[in-house]
């Protein structure tokens, strides 16, 4: 798959789909078939991602990832592609889920590195080729060391791409802002077509000039559209408004990690809730709830940036 083809089959906006859940912490599938048709209705992205980092797979049961797989590609019925987000922290579980997103009908898998372990580098290569030659699927390799505890290295990630069905990478850039640089290098005379996305909002802007071919974004839940013109302006020449677009992005991505927090969720779906009118609920413990003081501080964000909220 040329690079060219992939934008065209899965385009530049990528949404990892937060997991709603109701008052008992259980998944509400039918919420989250209502937030799917909301973000199709209001074409806020090009792709799905399931049981992603923002749909919190780490706090799922194997079961739970396979059901809200079958729930997306039921409701999204062929209007947009759907990705499996199908790493584990063991080979033979990631093995097992990516199977069942094949038997789902998804042909393309967003694999993390194993996290809690801490591979070695060969321990990681071994992991994906394990993964690779398992399945019929596409793989797009996940790198997001600072919640997994491991960097899949360039020159790993230039091995991986001599397998045919390990297409691309999507790197979370904040730990490395360079690296993606990093990754074109490595890849380009193993294979010139390596897909390459940023996975982090608050580096969009740095990595697109970098090459970056889109983004994976949870923001893009409230600010798609924004996302999209800030990569059309900057494909466009127009880097002014490319810059101009960026910042209110910005502002509300540095209001998600108020006090420390480092994944996002449990202020980035209150403000889904805010501005969809969609309840997703809190996120799933140990992920402590918003704050009263938290809760303000995302409304006057919001507020500030022209977003209207639903109070």
């Amino acid at each position: 798959m040329t690079r060219k083809e992939f934008t065209a089959k899965y385009g530049q906006i990528l949404l990892p789909l937060v997991t709603p859940y109701d008052e008992n912490e259980e998944v509400n599938y039918d919420r989250y078939a209502e937030l799917i048709e909301y973000l199709i209705s209001n074409d806020l992205c090009d792709s799905f991602i399931v049981t992603g980092t923002t749909g919190e797979a780490s706090l799922l049961t194997f079961d739970e990832r396979v059901k809200l797989m079958e729930t997306a590609v039921k409701t999204v019925a062929g209007r947009k592609p759907v990705i499996a987000g199908t790493g584990c922290a063991s080979t033979k579980e990631t093995i097992a889920l990516t199977k069942k997103a094949v038997e789902c009908g998804i042909d393309l898998c967003m694999v993390v590195a194993p996290f809690y372990n801490k591979p070695t580098q060969e321990g990681i290569y071994n992991h994906y080729k394990a993964v690779a030659e398992s399945t019929t699927a596409n793989i797009l390799l996940y790198n997001i060391p600072i919640f997994v505890g491991v960097n899949i290295e360039a020159e790993t990630v230039a091995r991986l791409a001599k397998f045919d069905n390990i297409i691309g990478i999507k790197d979370e850039a904040g730990i490395n802002p360079t690296q993606i640089t990093d990754y074109f290098i490595a890849t380009e005379k193993v294979d010139p077509n390596f897909v390459i996305f940023n996975g982090d909002d608050i580096m969009l802007l740095p990595t697109i000039v970098q090459g970056a071919m889109g983004v994976v974004s949870g923001g893009a839940h409230i600010f798609g559209h924004e996302i999209r013109t800030i990569i059309k302006a900057f494909e466009a020449g127009d880097h002014e408004k490319a810059k101009e677009m960026f910042v209110p992005l910005y502002k509300f991505c540095k209001s998600c990690g108020q006090n420390g927090r480092i994944l996002p969720n449990s202020i980035m779906r209150p403000a889904i809730e805010l501005v969809t009118g969609i309840k997703v609920g809190p996120a799933r413990k140990p992920l402590a709830p918003i704050t009263e003081e938290e809760k303000k501080v995302l409304i006057d964000t919001l507020t500030s940036i022209g977003v209207k909220v639903k109070l």
